[in-house]
């Protein structure tokens, strides 16, 4: 009898050694870029509405696209923490590095009241040795009652062999859509008028 336990300990651990390890992956930002210059003193505040990601992606394994157009899921790579969790927390993150932007839980009508920013994206696209993709929509409404800011998303960023490779990809591209919003609420501070930022596919 121990004999025989003994042989399933060994068998487990044999096949505990020979799986592959999971990767994990973040959409954290790895570098600050330097703060913007702000017209006005005093952080901005948001709310930033919880993102919506396509079913397809909103699950711990990555869904990536093959080179056939086929899709497939990696069960040994992963995101750190739940898709729509790391989208929101690497954006909230270079926000607040870039455009001193600080999350609140005030009240719409509150005064002066938060800019409120949702993000909705149609696809989330990881295709090994090829590229990093995003297409979405982005809100930005300065209080209740103010007309709403919508904007394209269209992100491409090149990359290379490897899933660190597209993890870095992704990174960037979400670097540029927090580019774009900041401008935005660069604008609404400095009291110019609120428009698209340039947002062109790389």
């Amino acid at each position: 009898m121990i004999a025989l336990a003994a042989a399933c300990l060994l068998g487990l651990a044999a096949c505990s050694a020979s799986a592959p390890p999971t990767r994990l992956h973040t959409l954290m930002p790895v570098d600050y870029p330097a703060r913007a210059a702000a017209a006005g003193a005093g952080p901005i505040a948001i709310v930033l509405e919880p993102i919506t990601v396509p079913a397809q992606v909103d699950q711990p394994q990555w869904l990536v696209r093959l080179p056939d157009e086929s899709v497939a899921v990696l069960e040994q790579e992963r995101w750190a923490s739940p898709l729509r969790d790391e989208l929101r927390q690497a954006l909230l993150e270079q926000l607040a590095a870039r455009y001193g932007a600080v999350e609140t839980r005030a009240p719409a009508n509150a005064s002066p009241p938060a800019v409120r920013i949702a993000l909705d994206l149609r696809r989330f696209e990881s295709i090994p040795g090829r590229e990093a993709r995003i297409d979405g929509v982005w809100t930005l409404v300065a209080g209740s009652g103010a007309p709403a800011l919508r904007c394209e998303a269209m992100l491409r960023e090149a990359a290379s062999a490897g899933m660190p490779a597209l993890a870095a990809a992704h990174r960037r591209a979400v670097a540029r859509l927090a580019e774009a919003i900041g401008a935005s609420l660069m604008a609404l501070r400095g009291g110019g008028k609120i428009v698209c930022p340039p947002l062109e596919s790389q």
